[in-house]
């Protein structure tokens, strides 16, 4: 084998490379089920000229969030208990039909492969002994009273023993790393180690793999492979080739063999063993173990099908495809299959090399300007993020962009999930702890019914001390570790998604850290959610930007100013990246995402509309306008100012005026209803 790769293609000994691979909220009804496989953009609320409409709708999620039963119950008769799968579906939006994971599934593809009962008999004697062992050596520990010193020391013996059990082990502890709800904080440290530490499987197995998928020689494809793995992972690993066809560089993802038996084996015992672990964990969880079984499998089934990876990329490729400060890889889907991955290859710079980013000329503030924006578009704006933007899989290109590889861990968060993460930000702003701890059982932290007033003094306390001294001292990572106390002393257990979302915010963090020392997450993120608040027409939205500006009634002039000066600052950044001033010379300014000026054209002509058509919040300005007996004309003249360099206002009062006709039919119809339930 190895004399015919040397005579059919040249190969690479080059192994450098910047490639790598790699419950629950709750959703009303059945409107959150996606029969589509498109995500992010497709998902995004369509524009509505009625205010009538959106006044209606954002008050409807409002009440539907705050009406919440529980998930087992909603839509079922009382005596019902939904399955664990069922609560993963309702809160995820899943269509079944495109489920990859079901205990029944599992279970079936197991037993009814050949030998199947002598596999699972030893596989489990195997699994049982060497985490007995284990167990026995912690209790030990626990007994004699040196189970803090030797705390260090037992977690590298996990990490190891979760290596030779194999790839599924090497996931299940790559998860752990992540769930400070199950384990502690330096087991946590020492499982993260497994997320790069990986040893690959030969490269003559990898390659008849690839050529078996192809169905044809490697040498009619690529006229060049590495001959070492550029990377490796649990599921699978990476190499660098050149297409015959084209001359162009791509990366090869292909999955270890025969793994697939091994991972359906191995979560049909895992199951079958937090079985006996339930009562456990109902009680330190809230929830039984087998749905962490289940949640666990889910991500696991759909990191294993290389299909659905492609069908990842695709999906961020629609979601950032305006977009000229990110870079997204293409897939060659004509070399793609199940178990192989053909990708363009990404030549860009690791970000946590600092030197090579300057080296390069890359401007460090605005590429991590970028970065931030980018991650808190696909949190935010599009419900579809990347799982796993550990270094590796973060590039800067040389060009200033942001570039992301490996989409086999991806999750998603719903239009509600969305919504309550902004409500969060909301309460913060206006110090409301008791709906900050609200938000938490909505986002499915806390068992729904749980007495969240012992919850609340803790919150504040976390949230006081880490923005108390202000925005410079604020850091994801102090916030988290206070969180993870909060979480040992509280029935709180942390959803799968939002493990995902916390490790990638503070995967961010460390790498924005490593570019930069004394860079502030929320100095780039607050002026982020601010210009969302004040431009995007979700009527989810304007219901969130009416509760910031007004508190007990009272409208908050100086928080309408500082949202203003924040997104306009964010605008400025965002256009100030030598990256944009480089694209916009060779786009359309049309096909440019970022704007130039801070857009507020909608939010004017919304906020006359709601000023002509809704009485309340028509009383509110004008209170606020006559507050202490007195007309605040300057509070009106320092919001001009602020944005008569962003907007014609000619121009604005001439859309303003043309809409007039819908406004009057709005009004007409705002005040039949009123009419109709007065008499009523």
């Amino acid at each position: 084998m190895e004399l015919y790769y040397s005579t059919k293609l040249s190969i690479s000994s080059d192994a450098s490379c910047h490639f790598l691979p790699g419950w629950g909220s709750h959703v009303s009804n059945s409107s959150s089920l996606n029969l589509s496989r498109r995500r992010g953009r497709g998902r995004r609320n369509r524009r509505t000229s009625s205010l009538r409409f959106s006044i209606a709708a954002a008050a409807a999620t409002e009440t539907a969030t705050r009406k919440l039963v529980p998930i087992s119950r909603r839509n079922e008769p009382a005596e019902r208990v939904t399955s664990a799968m069922e609560q993963l579906d309702i809160e995820r939006g899943v269509c079944i039909p495109f489920r990859k994971y079901t205990p029944e599934t599992v279970r079936n593809k197991v037993l009814e492969s050949r030998g199947s009962i002598l596999s699972l008999i030893g596989r489990g004697v195997e699994i049982v002994w060497n985490l007995g062992l284990y167990w026995s050596a912690l209790t030990y520990d626990c007994l004699v009273g040196r189970d803090e010193e030797v705390v260090p020391y037992r977690a590298r013996q996990l990490r190891k023993l979760l290596c030779d059990l194999g790839p599924s082990f090497i996931k299940a502890g790559q998860v752990l790393a992540n769930r400070p709800d199950i384990i502690r904080e330096d087991y946590m440290n020492e499982l993260c180690i497994l997320q790069d530490d990986v040893p690959p499987f030969p490269s003559q197995v990898a390659f008849a793999i690839i050529e078996e998928d192809l169905g044809q020689p490697l040498e009619q494809v690529f006229s060049r492979i590495s001959s070492q793995t550029i990377a490796a992972a649990s599921l699978g690993q990476v190499y660098r080739a050149t297409l015959r066809e084209t001359g162009e560089d791509v990366a090869i993802k292909v999955q270890r063999p025969e793994i697939e038996p091994i991972i359906y084996r191995d979560l049909f015992l895992f199951r079958n063993l937090a079985s006996f672990l339930n009562g456990i964990s109902l009680q330190k969880l809230g929830c039984n173990a087998e749905l962490i079984v289940d949640e666990f499998g889910e991500k696991l089934l759909e990191e294993l099908d290389y299909t659905l990876e492609a069908r990842n990329i695709e999906d961020f490729l629609e979601n950032f495809k305006d977009d000229p400060t990110v870079k997204i890889p293409r897939v060659y889907k004509q070399f793609s299959g199940p178990r192989v991955l053909v990708m363009e290859w990404i030549d860009g710079i690791r970000c946590t090399n600092p030197q090579a980013i300057k080296a390069a000329g890359i401007d460090v503030n605005g590429f991590l300007t970028i970065g931030v924006s980018a991650a808190l578009r696909q949190l935010l704006e599009f419900g579809l993020f990347h799982g796993d933007p550990h270094p590796g899989n973060i590039f800067a290109m040389r060009d200033g962009r942001i570039a992301y590889v490996d989409f086999g861990n991806v999750a998603e968060l719903s239009q509600q999930n969305k919504q309550i993460l902004i409500d969060a930000v909301v309460h913060a702003v206006n110090e409301d702890y008791a709906e900050m701890a609200n938000d938490f059982t909505r986002l499915g932290f806390l068992a729904s019914g749980t007495d969240v007033s012992p919850i609340i003094p803790a919150l504040e306390a976390i949230w006081q001390n880490s923005v108390g001294k202000g925005l410079s001292d604020f850091n994801f990572r102090s916030v988290t570790g206070k969180f993870n106390q909060l979480v040992y002393n509280y029935p709180i257990r942390i959803p799968e998604r939002f493990s995902l979302v916390i490790r990638s915010l503070l995967t961010q963090e460390g790498i924005c850290f490593t570019l930069k020392p004394d860079f502030k997450f929320l100095e780039v993120a607050y002026p982020y959610v601010a210009k969302r608040l004040l431009t995007d027409p979700n009527p989810a939205l304007r219901e969130r930007l009416i509760q910031v500006l007004f508190k007990d009634g009272v409208f908050q002039w100086k928080r309408l100013e500082n949202l203003i000066i924040l997104a306009k600052e964010n605008v400025a950044k965002m256009n100030s990246n030598p990256a944009l001033q480089q694209k916009s010379s060779t786009r359309s300014s049309r096909s440019l995402q970022v704007e130039k000026k801070l857009d507020l054209t909608e939010t004017i002509k919304d906020g006359a509309r709601m000023f002509l058509i809704d009485a309340g919040i028509r009383r509110q300005l004008i209170m606020a306008l006559t507050e202490d007996s007195k007309l605040h004309i300057q509070e009106l003249v320092d919001v001009y100012r602020l944005v008569e360099d962003q907007i014609d206002i000619p121009s604005v009062a001439l859309e303003v005026l043309q809409d007039l006709p819908n406004v009057t039919r709005d009004f007409m119809l705002a005040w039949s209803d009123s009419v109709l339930s007065d008499r009523w």
